[in-house]
This record gives structure tokens, C-alpha cells and sequence, in this order.
């Protein structure tokens, strides 16, 4: 079993964090989002989105290194990436627990997420976690200057009774 640590993110972690949310969105999401997406999405793209995040972020730290994050927008969670070398750890799906216990700390009773279709091993780890695929979505994939809508499933986790 893998000893990790979950916190609060910190300015420190903007680099690592860039790093692992880079790394993972693209073992996720390469072939699965519009190609315009694929393109924007470079190393220097991740580091100027952290910055304005690291307050609702979560990383998970083993060994002194950030190896996961999680990134809360009330009711969303919006981002859940992990590190390839500490998949299968138990860390991601500690993240994700966070993340639901964030939502419900903050009065609500569902929380969602989006997951591009075509990420069959996300879909299939949120699913083993108890959330539901509720349809289809549109989303506003954040770009410099505004946003390109990207088809993806919204998963809904019922937090409360």
C-alpha cells in the first residue's frame, strides 16, 4: 500500500501541478476531444491555468512530490488527474472522495463532472466509484479568450439522502 497525503494546494505546487494535469489530460483525452482542443492544450497552456485554481485545489503528495489534484467549482468537480506512475495507488480515487466531501461540505446534494466519451478508463473508474452517466453535455472547454465547446457525458453522484 502507497502512503500518500492529500492538502490543500499551494503557489509552490503551480509547477507540479501544470506537470501532472498536463501529463493526464493528454493520456485521457488524446482522440477524444475536438483536435482544436488537442492543439491548444501545451504544457504552457497548463501552467497559465493553475495559478488562478490553486485555491480550490487539492494535491495528493507522496514522497514529497505532487502526484494528483483534484479542483473543486462548487458543484463540479471540475478537474481529477493523477500522475501514470501512481495510478493504481488508491490516489485518485481519495481525490475524487475529497472532491464529493468539498461538494457536500458546501450544501449540495449532487455532484457532477464531465468525462469525454472516449475515455473508457475514466468512465469505467467514476463508475466503480458510484457515479452515474446522466447524458450528454456540451461543454465550454476554457481557451485564451473564451471557450470551444466540446461534446462530453455528465456523471452525477448523489451526496446526500
Amino acid at each position: 500500500m502507497t502512503t500518500f497525503e492529500l492538502r490543500p494546494a499551494t503557489a509552490a505546487d503551480a509547477e507540479a501541478v501544470a506537470t501532472v494535469w498536463h501529463g493526464a489530460w493528454a493520456d485521457g483525452h488524446r482522440g477524444n476531444v475536438p483536435p482544436e482542443l488537442e492543439a491548444y492544450r501545451s504544457l504552457d497552456q497548463f501552467r497559465a491555468r493553475v495559478p488562478p485554481r490553486i485555491p480550490m485545489t487539492t494535491v495528493a503528495v507522496i514522497d514529497g512530490a505532487v502526484v494528483g489534484m483534484v479542483m473543486v467549482v462548487d458543484d463540479e468537480v471540475e478537474q481529477v488527474y493523477v500522475a501514470a506512475a501512481a495510478r493504481g495507488t488508491g490516489v485518485a480515487a481519495a481525490l475524487l472522495r475529497h472532491g464529493e466531501q468539498q461538494i457536500a461540505a458546501a450544501g449540495h446534494p449532487v455532484a457532477w463532472l464531465a468525462v469525454a466519451p472516449g475515455n473508457a478508463r475514466a468512465r469505467r473508474f467514476y463508475e466503480r466509484c458510484g457515479w452515474v452517466d446522466t447524458g450528454g453535455l456540451d461543454y465550454p472547454a476554457e481557451i485564451d479568450g473564451g471557450s470551444l465547446t466540446v461534446p462530453v457525458r455528465r456523471y452525477e453522484k448523489r451526496l446526500t439522502d
